[in-house]
């Protein structure tokens, strides 16, 4: 096909001008099986960090409450002592902390965890505690406040 140019201006010229094709859409639909099989892998791997992050928090569902309970305890030594005793029941088998009394009971609140040691004043506190009206000193609630956040729970099966 020839155009005859001679006397045509150029805006008449641009204008005989066909437009550019207009690219077809980009398919956000992966090409090859690769991509398939990473996003699902990817799709499983967040839905079990969720899944683990979910059974991590009902897991520990007894330290939130029981740390909600000891900021209300008005430093009760009683109270505390009564958190800490329903906490271990929970975390651990009631066969093995039920019965627990004394040095026994302050024995098995160090060992159960390592950064808290129940010793001296601050056991003694603990122990007497269900038996007279005694205000617990900030330190046994900052004790009590670590044990319930640090101790080790016993793995189920």
């Amino acid at each position: 096909m020839s155009v005859d140019v001679e006397g045509k201006s150029l805006v008449d010229l641009l204008d005989m001008l066909e437009p550019a094709p207009v690219p077809e859409p980009i398919s956000m639909i992966p090409q090859t099986w690769g991509w398939g099989v990473l996003a699902l892998i990817l799709a499983d791997l967040i839905i079990l960090a969720v899944y683990a992050f979910l059974r991590h928090r009902q897991t520990n569902a007894y330290r939130r409450e029981a740390l909600v309970e000891l900021a209300a305890s008005d430093n009760d030594a009683a109270k505390i002592a009564e958190i800490l005793r329903r906490t271990a029941l929970v975390a651990y088998p009631r066969r093995e902390v039920a019965a627990l009394h004394g040095e026994d009971w302050t024995n098995f609140l160090n060992q159960t965890s390592d950064n808290v040691s129940f010793t001296d004043g601050r056991s003694r506190q603990l122990l007497e505690a269900p038996y007279r009206d005694v205000k617990a000193g900030p330190d046994l609630k900052n004790l009590a406040r670590n044990w319930i956040k640090s101790h080790k729970r016993e793995r189920t099966a």
